[in-house]
């Protein structure tokens, strides 16, 4: 008999994508044979970190899709709606990174939860403002 696909969830706001972003999601998909990722919404980041992403939802959403490693992307609309896409994307393991470590365990009842590091010295935020400052 073979083994069920192990399907790895991600999510993140992935705007003015980066190696760090590239690195978290290649080792995201090594811990699965399917990694799907909830790219959050516009409307979630204005409420998440009080402004709008650089890309546009559907830019960001083209741009993690277009990336071999992925397999699968939606639009995340609510933080509070984890346990639901695990739950509708049959995850079988949860991946963040590390700055939320031990945040999401609750959902260790119904999938594995992995914490991963970030890319150290790389950071959005950052290069947004490295550019502002130009």
């Amino acid at each position: 008999m073979t083994p069920m696909p192990r399907t790895v969830l991600t999510f993140g706001t992935f705007d003015v994508f980066h190696v760090g972003h590239l690195r978290i999601l290649e080792r995201a998909a090594s811990l699965g044979d399917r990694l799907v990722v909830g790219v959050s919404a516009d409307e979630l980041n204005l409420r998440k970190k009080g402004r709008t992403p650089v890309f546009s939802e559907a830019e960001r959403l083209a741009i993690v899709n277009a990336l071999k490693v992925v397999d699968d992307v939606f639009v995340e609309e609510s933080l509070e709606q984890k346990r639901d896409y695990i739950l509708e994307h049959q995850a079988d393991v949860l991946v963040m990174g590390d700055d939320w470590a031990g945040k999401f365990d609750e959902f260790n009842d119904i999938c594995e939860v992995v914490y991963l590091a970030r890319t150290p010295a790389i950071s959005t935020t950052a290069i947004i403002e490295h550019i502002a400052e130009l």
